[in-house]
C-alpha cells in the first residue's frame, strides 16, 4: 500500500432563509446565496480524519469516483499512471 496520506474533512453549511431552498443548490449557488444574496449562513467543520492509501481508495468508491481520481489502485497501491 502506498505511504501517502490523504485527508476527509467533512464541512456542514447551516443556512437561514424567509423561504424554502429548492433542491440540488451547487456550492457555487450556495455560496452566492450567502455571500450575494439574502441568506444568512455559516461553515462548521464536523470532522477531520488522516486516511491511508486503502481508505482513500475505499472513501472516492463511496462517493461514485474511483480510485484512480488519487492514481490509485482499489487496494490502495499506486497505480501505475503515478
Amino acid at each position: 500500500m502506498t505511504e501517502r496520506k490523504f485527508y476527509k474533512t467533512i464541512i456542514q453549511v447551516e443556512i437561514l432563509s424567509e423561504e424554502a431552498l429548492p433542491s440540488g443548490l451547487s456550492l457555487t449557488d450556495i455560496d452566492f446565496i450567502i455571500s450575494e444574496g439574502d441568506c444568512s449562513g455559516q461553515l462548521q467543520t464536523i470532522s477531520e480524519e488522516v486516511l491511508d492509501g486503502k481508505q482513500a481508495a475505499q472513501a472516492l468508491l463511496k462517493q461514485g469516483s474511483d480510485p484512480d481520481f488519487f492514481m490509485l489502485t482499489e487496494e490502495g497501491d499506486c497505480s501505475e499512471h503515478f
